[in-house]
């Protein structure tokens, strides 16, 4: 906790406070949209975006972490919480908390207990498939907002402020660090500001509300935010703990999934070491705060990390600096914001979201692994079809099946030597020599219950192959160098093709096996009475030896 206060040197200040004042002009219209988003009242989205940063700042690993409201997290609270209370009510913003801390609870508790290693639960694919699906549910659902009414009864003054918001966030996204760069601007810092375009858009926006008086005329504002800070309570509903267990574990795994791919990008640009465990801790004390502070779910932005970053934060006294500033914004009337129109609000969502969505990923994969694409398109559709809570189960299960499907179909090759070394490689890919009356296999993979049959069927057809080839084999070398564990049916498999060999006078041996592996091996009978042949040490030592009873063939 706090290494990095005890060791904080002046010369990092500058860039903190400048960080920090940056990110918090991000942070104010992103929360109170995001609340939006959870079907909370906006306000609590700033409440979201006080304390949480605090208690990551105590406990995270990551020095430039901003963490707060996120879209997709958002988009879970409001689906978790649209068949229980009414959207805005007093109800939703309780079980919103609630929801905060039981996500806190499990990711404090899931540090404690060190089970960082879920991180790997979800690949790359499957991650890009569910955040495109949730980046594309949630920028249609901003639709009525953006446009004032649905399609078929669109308010026009709500209509012309949403989509000029969204026209000039897009240009400014696409244009202004261009144009910033060639009025002479750094570019680092021309970067920083064009992300605190939507803040100089909102503020246009609410002036042209004001000015034009177009809230009593029909477009939706914010209304009145109340004043100062959240009262410091823990309220939650007995009745609800069930239903919103699952939703609410379900989030718990997507803030630490979400948090985890920005605090690494950012620590490896850093040069910077990331301790999982830590930041199960630091997201569980921040979900904890949000929750005792009137708050919603808060994660680790991949966005607004970056800003942080490119704006110069050193350390997490950057966001302890923006949470200050919305203290302070809050500390003053807040009849400033009343006035902030809906359709503008609505307008950053989409264009943030829209910035979530992953192409690349899919053509990388789609050239590289179709399987993976596969499962990332797969993601995208169960996201948009069955839900997001299903969306996320859907993607763990293609990611594991994935994981077994591979493992099952491990790449078995047929080996010889390289002419004048003792360098062995596949007969396919290399010229090679090989013994006229033996089969030199590698194994590369593990030896478990999921690819034993594949193994044996594999092995099976090589040796019908040879016979059918008029090629006799008296000798079988199972190369072991890239097994590093054979379980209890891997070892039963390996029995039996000793004893099928054996009926046709075919002897199997095994060579370059692991030194733990060996360890096991040899506490059972196969190694020590059972196996046909000998164990090699290396291949090139199988080759020699049995290259005494028959001559090599190119």
């Amino acid at each position: 906790m706090l290494a990095w206060l005890k060791h904080y040197r002046r010369e990092l200040l500058a860039g903190d406070i400048g960080a920090g004042i940056i990110v918090a002009m991000m942070l104010i219209p992103q929360g109170m949209a995001y609340a939006m988003v959870a079907g909370l009242p906006p306000v609590t989205g700033l409440y979201a975006s006080i304390l949480p940063p605090i208690a990551y700042a105590l406990f995270g690993s990551s020095m430039v972490q901003s963490v707060g409201p996120m879209a997709i997290t958002s988009l879970m609270i409001g689906t978790a919480l649209a068949p229980l209370a009414p959207s805005g009510s007093a109800l939703s913003v309780l079980l919103a908390g609630q929801m905060a801390l039981i996500a806190g609870a499990m990711l404090f508790l899931s540090g404690l207990l060190r089970l960082g290693f879920v991180a790997s639960l979800l690949s790359q694919p499957v991650m890009s498939g569910f955040t495109t699906g949730a980046a594309l549910l949630i920028a249609s659902g901003q639709i009525e907002a953006l446009l004032g009414g649905a399609l078929a009864a669109i308010h026009r003054p709500s209509a012309v402020i949403g989509l000029s918001s969204l026209l000039a966030l897009w240009l400014a996204k696409r244009y202004l660090v261009r144009g910033l760069a060639a009025l002479g601007m750094a570019g680092r810092l021309a970067d920083t500001l064009s992300r605190v375009a939507p803040v100089v858009v909102l503020v246009v926006a609410t002036a042209t509300v004001a000015a034009f008086g177009l809230a009593p005329a029909g477009v939706k504002v914010v209304g009145d935010i109340p004043a100062g800070m959240p009262a410091i309570a823990l309220a939650v509903s007995g009745e609800h703990w069930r239903p919103l267990l699952f939703p609410s574990l379900l989030i718990a795994f997507m803030i630490f999934l979400s948090s985890q791919a920005a605090a690494q990008s950012l620590a490896h640009r850093r040069g910077e070491r990331i301790v999982t465990n830590h930041e199960l801790l630091g997201l569980g004390a921040a979900n904890v705060a949000a929750a005792l502070s009137g708050g919603f779910a808060v994660t680790g932005s991949i966005s607004r990390s970056a800003v942080n970053f490119s704006a110069g934060a050193n350390t997490p006294l950057a966001s302890v600096i923006s949470a200050g500033l919305i203290v302070l914004a809050l500390s003053v009337p807040t009849t400033w914001v009343s006035l902030l129109p809906l359709p503008a609000l609505a307008a950053t969502i989409i264009l943030a979201v829209l910035g979530m969505i992953d192409s690349t990923t899919l053509k990388d994969a789609w050239r590289y692994d179709r399987s993976d694409a596969g499962a990332l398109l797969a993601t995208t559709a169960g996201v948009l079809l069955l839900g997001i809570e299903q969306g996320v189960i859907l993607g763990v299960v293609l990611s594991l099946a994935t994981v077994i499907w591979r493992a099952s179909r491990p790449h078995i090759a047929v080996i010889g030597r390289i002419p004048g070394s003792e360098h062995f490689r596949n007969i396919e890919r290399h010229q090679v020599e090989t013994l006229p009356e033996v089969l030199i296999v590698r194994v590369d993979a593990d030896l478990f219950f999921g690819n034993v049959d594949a193994v044996v069927n594999h092995l099976d057809q090589l040796l019908k192959s040879r016979a059918a080839d008029g090629l006799p084999t008296r000798h079988v070398v199972l190369v072991m160098s890239a097994v590093s564990l054979i379980d209890t049916t891997g070892l039963y498999a390996l029995g039996e093709i000793n004893r099928s060999l054996g009926k046709d006078q075919v002897k199997l041996h095994l060579a370059e096996v692991k030194g733990p592996v060996m360890d096991r091996l040899q506490r059972t009978d196969l190694v020590s009475r059972q196996l046909s042949g000998q164990v090699f040490l290396s291949t090139a030592d199988a080759f020699r030896c049995l290259d005494a009873e028959h001559s090599p063939t190119t």
